[in-house]
């Protein structure tokens, strides 16, 4: 067996003649495992919100949006309908999307239509979020479905027959608006549903169906502001998302999930790596713990270094010990947190005893990326650490 990996076994298990010093290394351990079990589960609760919050980005949102480079619109042709994948894409749906002023009673907001096609539910699963009344009915043209924001701010209801939402829209053209009541498009449409996901989406949209839209804007009926796609599983999105780009030329846009919600997805990937930091710090400071327990064994076990310098070990080998130690400290504590901390993350994802509201657990998600990311922080850390309180030893303490 190594040496100085013998010594420094040696000195962990043991027990010091001061019982100060024996105080002092389990304080060192306690926080190398409290720190541990922090880190362990502020990572996983960082994952579980992010994949709580994604889930609504992936009920709103497709796999792959195609629209127009130039104009907000274009034309669904049989050309265009061929350059799809069509092998490894579930479903499309044809969308018109346009920035609308809501008027109902004596409120108005503006917000934005989006007219579906009947494939919209194959390629984004917005029934789901309906929490009162029904999805957008396909034969029913002047019916639309608004977000819980919107349903607030206008005091809009569902099926409330005694006043219709008017949706108005800029007609195209240039120049000054003369006559208000002939520059704008509009349509009187009935509240069937309300739907909520997140703030930013129920205050944005209303849903109605595509002939809706197309009549509201006068287009054409196979003219379109976009393409949503949902992929098969399995499909690699890169791979698609370029091919679909070599398939349509640079007339098109094509654009994933999370180039449609890049700052949400960065806000998010930022917070994860602040949080990340700031409990990295914490463990930093914990760790002065065990240089300290490191140095003071160094001052206990002068006597004993001095004779090992004397049989002949030298001074690199002797700060070896303790570098030794230091590190199977800081082991042990990682050892023992994580086997407190991974069960505890497991329970809460299974049972959700922790509670954010009566009805809503605590999100977490294990991931063996955050036990690998905890393990080389922790063993990073505890290394150079062991290393500083070592560098106490030099050949002058020790002859």
């Amino acid at each position: 067996m190594n040496f100085p990996l013998y010594i420094a076994r040696r000195y962990l298990l043991s027990k010091s003649s001061n019982n100060a010093i024996n105080i002092i290394t389990i304080i060192a351990t306690l926080g190398v495992i409290v720190s541990t079990i922090a880190l362990f589960i502020v990572l996983s609760v960082f994952s579980g919100l992010k994949d709580f919050s994604l889930s609504f980005i992936r009920t709103a949102d497709p796999d792959l949006k195609i629209t127009s480079v130039q104009g907000k619109s274009f034309l669904f042709t049989d050309d265009l309908e061929k350059a799809l994948v069509k092998d490894k894409i579930a479903a499309y749906s044809k969308v018109i999307e346009e920035r609308v002023f809501l008027s109902y009673g004596e409120k108005s907001h503006v917000a934005s239509i989006k007219g579906v096609d009947t494939n919209y539910l194959y390629v984004n699963r917005m029934d789901t979020a309906i929490y009162f009344g029904n999805w957008v009915n396909y034969k029913a043209k002047y019916t639309v479905v608004v977000g819980s924001a919107i349903s607030t701010v206008l005091s809009l209801g569902s099926y409330d027959f005694t006043e219709s939402l008017k949706i108005y829209v800029p007609k195209p053209g240039k120049g000054y608006i003369n006559n208000p009541k002939t520059a704008f498009n509009q349509v009187g449409a009935q509240t069937i549903g309300v739907y909520r996901l997140t703030d930013d989406i129920d205050k944005k949209y209303v849903y109605s169906n595509l002939g809706l839209a197309q009549d509201l804007l006068n287009y054409e009926p196979n003219q379109i502001t976009a393409l949503e796609l949902k992929l098969k599983d399995g499909v690699n999105v890169s791979d698609i998302q370029q091919e679909l780009k070599e398939n349509l030329g640079t007339d098109y846009v094509v654009r994933t999930r999370q180039q449609l919600n890049s700052v949400f997805y960065k806000m998010l990937n930022t917070e994860n790596l602040v949080s990340y930091l700031v409990f990295t710090l914490i463990l930093i400071i914990a760790l002065f713990n065990v240089v300290g327990a490191i140095v003071m064994m160094i001052i206990d076990k002068k006597e004993n270094l001095k004779t090992l310098f004397h049989l002949g070990s030298g001074v690199r080998d002797i700060r070896r010990i303790f570098v030794y130690q230091g590190f199977l400290l800081t082991l042990f504590g990682l050892f023992v947190g994580l086997l407190l901390a991974m069960p505890f993350v497991l329970l809460q994802k299974k049972y959700g005893f922790i509670m954010i509201t009566q009805s809503l657990a605590y999100p977490v998600e294990f991931r063996l990326s955050n036990v690998f990311i905890v393990i080389v922080t922790i063993v990073v850390l505890g290394f150079f650490s062991a290393k500083i309180a070592s560098a106490r030893i030099s050949k002058k303490l020790i002859e």
